[in-house]
Parts: structure tokens; sequence; C-alpha cells
């Protein structure tokens, strides 16, 4: 019972929101922007576009910057605001190079 309070208790002192992921969209698909608009997104950053999917919800962009980096950047759907900015790194690079046959070094 004493368990029981502590955790109601604790429940009722934190929002029910803080215990889940803030990189989930609960968007109804209505209200999202064409993956035309996530694609002129991309390209109005100087971003590469290899592929642009729904995760969680949201909109993922994988490609490249500018300079040629491979980035993942989670888009919101509806209002198409940059919710998260990755940067892959280098040994991932290497094993896509591997898996397309590539031979760098």
């Amino acid at each position: 019972m004493k368990k029981t309070l502590t955790i109601l208790g604790f429940l009722a002192v934190f929002p029910a929101g803080v215990a889940l992921a803030d990189d989930d969209c609960f968007v109804p698909m209505a209200d999202w922007q064409p993956r035309d608009a996530v694609a002129r997104l991309a390209e109005e950053n100087g971003w590469t576009v290899r592929r642009i999917k729904i995760d969680d919800g949201c909109y993922e962009i994988d490609g490249r910057d500018a300079e040629g980096r491979r980035i993942e950047v989670t888009v919101h759907p509806a209002t198409l605001e940059v919710i998260e900015f990755e940067y892959e790194d280098d040994e991932d690079d290497r094993r896509e190079r591997d898996r397309e046959g590539g031979d760098d070094d």
C-alpha cells in the first residue's frame, strides 16, 4: 500500500509527458505537409536527400549536408520544424560504402 501511494505521488508531481519520448510526432495525417514540402526544405538547406521516410510519426530525412557529411534530420510533419539534426559518423559511412561495393582504402 505504501509503495502504491509513493508511485501515485510521483506521478502526480511529474506530468505524464515527461515519461514519454520527446522525439515522437503525434499529428493526424490530415494535418501533414506533403513529402514534396519536406524535399523543398532539404533543398533550401543545401541537403542532398537519399531517402525521406516516416519514423515515430515524424518525417526523417537521410542524406548529406552541403559539405557532404551524412545527416539524419527529424522533421515535424505539420510545421516542418527541424526537431533533431544528427551527423552520422565516419564508421557508418565506411559500412555503407562497403555494402554498396565501394573501395576507398
